[in-house]
């Protein structure tokens, strides 16, 4: 509560000092969430953007920028507008990464892609979903992420549980279509990288209990087509099936593991975890190989206690 109020008087008196709308958010603390929507919601600025690695990790883009801009005198032309900087890899790097594990694939369409995989999460699955390139910053945001039901109030027990290893309260966040952010949540600006937590539209809450937190808000990503067609297109085929335009997304990593980066590492995890489903590229992976931790059917069980055990 101390944090917010500082972070707010500070954002107040720039805005008397300068009287300008926008106002740019870094440093670590601009990974708090709540508190960024308080300075968009309680202060004049009427556009907040936060650079999406605010923590230490943003030193790297600020000492390229400066050394580009400052040192070489080069033009200020870039622009950051998304946070897909991170490396990613060719269909052939990708069938490679399933053939040596020995497994079956399916190999879809852009036209299929999107709704199958929507089916999948309708019917309840978790997948690992690895498109494009990695996500720059702490945040999954559609290219290295675990997606799945908002809808079901167990979801977020049971990717705590089967996937995660990790304490029963840890929430998840609603990826969401751009255009429909205002009829979910009680807000209408960019989220485009998971920093704000508005509430959850009272009459909406019931619809999404996974991402709704117990205090009714949601850490809110807002997903455009221009910027990530691939992962919009995705949310808008769950949509179309089950009238709820977004979907629960997660970090793709276990506990204690970073993100994963490469073809093999989502394999990897897919093969230690319970996910259903591995959605590489344009490949369905469905089967895990013998050997894996958990190449069966999970069973978990949940301990009042907020911790969550696993057993196979």
């Amino acid at each position: 509560a101390l944090t917010e109020e500082i972070l707010l008087t500070m954002a107040r008196s720039l805005h008397e000092r300068y009287g300008v709308d926008n106002l740019c958010i870094a440093g670590g603390v601009g990974l708090n969430s709540v508190a960024n929507w308080k300075i968009y919601k309680q202060t004049p600025f009427k556009n907040v953007w936060i650079q999406p690695a605010a923590g230490d990790d943003g030193a790297a883009l600020g000492a390229a920028l400066y050394t580009w801009n400052t040192v070489l005198d080069k033009p200020r032309t870039w622009a950051m507008e998304d946070a897909y900087l991170g490396p990613d890899f060719t269909p052939d790097q990708m069938r490679e990464a399933i053939e040596e594990r020995g497994v079956p694939y399916e190999t879809l369409s852009d036209d299929e892609l999107a709704d199958r995989v929507a089916g999948y999460i309708e019917d309840g699955d978790v997948i690992g979903w690895f498109q494009g390139r990695m996500e720059f910053g702490p945040r999954a945001l559609g290219c290295r992420s675990i997606v799945a039901d908002p809808r079901r109030e167990d979801m977020k027990d049971i990717i705590n549980a089967k996937i995660k290893f990790r304490e029963r309260f840890r929430p998840f966040a609603p990826s969401v279509l751009r255009e429909e952010v205002s009829e979910w949540f009680e807000m209408d600006a960019d989220s485009p990288y998971m920093l704000m937590v508005p509430p959850v539209r009272e009459d909406k809450r019931d619809k999404v209990p996974a991402i709704t937190h117990v205090d009714g808000t949601g850490r809110v990503q807002t997903v455009t087509a221009d910027r990530n067609p691939r992962y919009h297109a995705l949310i808008s085929a769950f949509g179309r099936r089950t009238g709820v335009p977004m979907v629960l997304n997660t970090s793709f990593n276990v506990r204690g593991e970073p993100v994963v980066c490469t073809p093999q590492d989502a394999f990897n995890t897919f093969c230690n975890t319970g996910i259903d489903k591995l959605i590489l590229g344009n490949f369905v992976v469905s089967e895990k190989p013998p050997g894996s931790v958990l190449g069966g059917p999970v069973k978990y069980t949940v301990r009042e206690d907020a911790e969550l055990f696993l057993v196979t």
